[in-house]
């Protein structure tokens, strides 16, 4: 990592980033002065804060503090012992990313608070106040009147000067794993609901409140107290505790991120510069893949993952996607249902599974052999059932395995309600078992690719091999699904909402429309948008998630071939939340950029203008969009290829069909010298 460091005199500090607005309360901007936080003790002495954003109120007045099991709250009766202050510029570099390069650039202020009376407790609050945002956090210091603590309620809230409207989900109502469809309503119109959470204020603002280094401590959720308010609502363990700690500890931080655009959201990097730098010193074994997966055919009755005669993950079938990914220069395939416990209903316990023996008709030694010889990995596949406890038995033994034969990328799962059958998958309890599961596995040089999580909050920053998470209605919803699969609008929320948490294993590609299962689920898109949503939804991990037979002699297959996983630079375009979205990007090692444009069910033309290009240069656009007639409904199959020159000047039609998108890859054309 490269840090790019700078400093001012505490004298320019003073003047120009926090100063005392009077008894108790103080202000700090951001280093573009757009951004502004004030702090105060009231009468009471109860800390609260107020946040805004040019001029436009963002946060009222709003409570800080937290509730304890058999103690004393800490909520007031405050005072102000002082303030430290400090400004930080640097810029550091990631393994992998929308940007390669990521400044962090913010002033902080920190109030240290204690009680007046009683016990006399400390803690500190921590504001770090960015151009894109604010975070900030609780931080509790060793001390005499204050040692091991269950936390009852963290009472923070987020006031906001109207009723907005809110992109949000419910908590556990659906399933434990946020896989849901994203509302619109008023905020008056919710109850409890997920972070990270997006609103759109009526003073023409978008805002999201979500939370960053989700450490030892439970999820914040978003429970609603009045119309224009939210309070903190951490999820518990089963006995009703929220977080088990000790002092010294700090809490996650609180995060609220505004911009003018939707898309200023989705480029902010206000939640990755508010976790620590990586611990993994060495980063050369962490590399970005594409990859095809014995998974589809299961979710379409074609394979099964227990035993049978319609068994997946046997040694023929596994070789056969080892040579199609050999062959298309994919980098590896997964594997899904290699290991025993899969028989029967695995769902329900998943303490039969063991994940270092494999079924006798699936040679992991011979398979890995075969695929290294391809240059081509075989991803591994751990799925718990949320028995977490029995899993951690044999985290060891599973990755040792898995380095011993080569394989550096896992895919974990977690399908059940509770883990080890009690326990929500984002209380204190599961956020400990998945930070456990991610840092054994660098030990042994492995990346993980985690379902069915607790949601993320930038840890990948500090754990750079945790490479992607699902955490969101992905393309498995569309082969079996009761309400039919994904809508169109849902694509087209996601990089507003589910994405601003990090990346998604949304696992796109699907070029087969014509299947037929149970429920009658379909992906519902045009082929055009399947294509799109490698550039508009970011995971370093992607998946070509169709079957192989339905990529051959697809020249679309080409784009999937070219598109990279991962960017050096992320811009987003024209975008209307739930309706259209244009998001283009810059490769990670070249010079090319690539487009994704989709739209939800209306068909429309969007004008494209390439200013991000580098100005004086020509590129060659290669073009894959809807072709005649196409729509997701009735002809979800035209595309049509077409190439032309073009540069920083030039502004592109597209014409995007029903539930349909626009993938172009752009390449610099080599100038021509003149003998």
């Amino acid at each position: 990592m490269k840090k790019i460091p700078y400093s001012c005199s505490l004298i320019v500090l003073a003047c120009a980033m926090i100063w005392s607005c009077g008894s108790n309360k103080y202000a700090v901007q951001s280093p573009g002065k757009n951004n502004e936080l004030v702090f105060e003790l009231t009468q009471k002495g109860q800390p609260q804060y107020r946040f805004t954003s040019n001029g436009k109120s963002v946060i009222e007045p709003s409570l800080l503090g937290f509730e304890f099991h058999d103690i004393q709250k800490m909520t007031e009766g405050f005072q102000v012992l002082g303030t430290e202050k400090n400004t930080v510029d640097q810029v550091w570099e990631q393994p992998w990313g929308e940007f390669k390069k990521v400044r962090d650039h913010h002033n902080q202020l920190v109030v240290h608070l204690k009680e007046s009376e009683g016990q006399q407790r400390l803690v500190d609050l921590v504001f770090r106040v960015f151009d894109d945002g604010l975070g900030f956090r609780y931080s509790f210091p060793k001390q005499p009147n204050l040692g091991k603590v269950k936390i009852a309620n963290e009472v923070t809230q987020f006031t906001f000067p109207h009723d907005n409207d809110v992109w949000w989900i419910p908590v556990h109502r659906e399933n434990s794993y946020y896989e849901s469809y994203y509302r619109k309503t008023p905020m008056s119109q919710t109850d409890t609901i997920n972070t990270p959470a997006t609103f759109e204020t009526k003073n023409n603002l978008f805002v999201a409140i979500h939370e960053a280094n989700l450490t030892d401590f439970a999820s914040m959720t978003l429970h609603k107290s009045l119309a224009n308010q939210y309070k903190s609502e951490l999820v518990p363990w089963a006995d009703g505790v929220k977080v088990y700690a000790e002092t010294p500890f700090e809490t996650p931080w609180r995060t609220v991120i505004v911009g003018e655009k939707p898309g200023d959201l989705v480029t902010s990097t206000l939640m990755l510069n508010l976790n620590e730098p990586s611990k993994i010193k060495d980063v050369s074994w962490i590399q970005p893949s594409k990859y095809i997966g014995i998974w589809w055919g299961m979710h379409l009755d074609k394979y099964t993952w227990g035993q049978g005669p319609i068994h997946g993950a046997t040694t023929e079938n596994t070789k056969r996607y080892i040579d199609f990914a050999a062959t298309h220069k994919l980098d590896g395939v997964l594997v899904e249902g290699w290991n025993i416990g899969w028989d029967g209903d695995w769902t329900k316990d998943g303490s039969a599974f063991s994940f270092t023996k494999a079924y006798p008709d699936f040679d992991i030694d011979d398979i890995t052999k075969y695929a290294a010889m391809k240059n081509v990995r075989l991803i591994g596949h751990h799925e718990t059932a949320g028995a977490a406890k029995h899993y951690e038995t044999q985290l060891d033994a599973a990755f040792q395995l898995y380095n011993k034969l080569g394989v550096n990328t896992v895919k974990t799962g977690y399908v059940n309600k509770f883990l080890d059958k009690k326990e929500w998958h984002d209380s204190q309890y599961g956020v400990r078992h998945y930070r456990k599961v991610v840092e054994t596995a660098a030990k042994y040089h492995i990346m993980i690719d985690n379902h069915e999580p607790v949601k993320g909050t930038g840890l990948q920053r500090t754990w750079p091999n945790l490479m992607t998470q699902e955490g969101g209605r992905g393309q498995e919803y569309n082969a079996w699904s009761a309400d039919g699969g994904n809508v169109p609008e849902h694509t087209v929320t996601l990089p507003f909402t589910r994405m601003l948490s990090g990346p998604m294993d949304y696992t796109p590609g699907n070029f087969n429309f014509d299947y037929v299962t149970t429920n009658k689920a379909k992906v519902q898109s045009t082929l055009a948008n399947q294509l799109a949503l490698y550039v508009v939804l970011f995971s370093p991990l992607q998946m070509a998630s169709d079957l192989p037979e339905n990529y051959e002699g697809k020249p679309e297959f080409e784009f999937v071939k070219d598109v990279p996983c991962i960017w050096a630079e992320t811009q987003v375009l024209d975008s209307k939340i739930g309706e259209y979205t244009t998001i283009v990007r810059k490769d990670w090692k070249g010079e090319n950029w690539y487009l994704g444009s989709i739209t939800d069910k209306n068909a429309r033309q969007m004008e494209v203008s390439l200013s991000f290009l580098e100005a004086g240069k020509s590129y060659k656009a290669e073009i894959y969009s809807d072709g005649p007639g196409a729509d997701y409904k009735t002809n979800p199959y035209p595309v049509t290829i077409s190439s032309k020159t073009v540069d920083s000047n030039s502004v592109l039609k597209l014409n995007l069909a029903a539930g349909g998108g626009a993938a172009i890859k752009f390449s610099p054309i080599a100038a021509t010298k003149i003998p």
